[in-house]
């Protein structure tokens, strides 16, 4: 099953009409009580990655789901066509580990960070910051912090998770926000794909 595409703005001009089909597909599939609240809450948090990236930011937004041996997997997503070459994405899948970034805190502040840049034609301002980012989900390098080794465009929360947990530091600032996250806690997994015309976002919960 999967709802219909839902255009949200910066603006969150749209929020209600997610909320709304949020609601109808719990309804649809009889998703009651502590799973229909983490839905929704997940749903909530989907949408705040959208507010405030740019003035003309538009995103596409639905859910959809999948009858599997385990359950029903559900997945909240969202699309953004964008404006990237080669060049830029390169430097988003292989951001350097040293310099702070402050403005791009948490998992879906940094997710929106990456919504923002990567929607940008390449110019020397987000060159420098691309390359200047820290701790953006521990280094986004290919083949490490959660990006697939098969797929270099696949940023993926299980395996950023399984980076954060092998290390050998007690207690480090990526894992705090992985505790801190409403995202991190109740989704089962979080994908994130930079392709060449779009950036997408797919939030998994599994409704056993």
């Amino acid at each position: 099953m999967k709802t219909d595409v839902i255009m949200i703005h910066g603006d969150l001009k749209g929020h209600s009409q997610a909320m709304q089909a949020e609601e109808k597909f719990a309804a649809y599939h009889e998703i009651y009580g502590k799973n229909a609240l983490h839905l929704r809450l997940l749903t909530e948090e989907a949408i705040s990655m959208i507010h405030g990236i740019l003035d003309d930011f538009r995103a596409d937004f639905w859910l959809e789901s999948e009858r599997t041996k385990k359950g029903l997997l559900c997945r909240i997503c969202i699309s953004v066509e964008k404006q990237v070459n080669r060049e830029q994405e390169a430097h988003i899948l292989s951001v350097a580990t040293s310099g702070k970034n402050e403005n791009a805190r948490g998992i879906v502040g940094k997710i929106r960070e990456i919504f923002r840049r990567s929607l940008q034609t390449a110019s020397n301002e987000d060159e420098a910051f691309l390359q200047s980012m820290n701790n953006v989900w521990s280094g986004i390098n290919i083949g490490h912090a959660g990006f697939s080794a098969h797929d270099v465009n696949f940023w993926s929360l299980q395996l950023y998770r399984q980076e954060i947990e092998s290390k050998k530091e007690v207690k480090t600032t990526e894992w705090d926000e992985l505790e801190k996250s409403i995202i991190a806690k109740l989704a089962d997994e979080v994908k994130v794909w930079l392709n060449n015309d779009s950036t997408e976002v797919t939030i998994e919960k599994l409704i056993r």
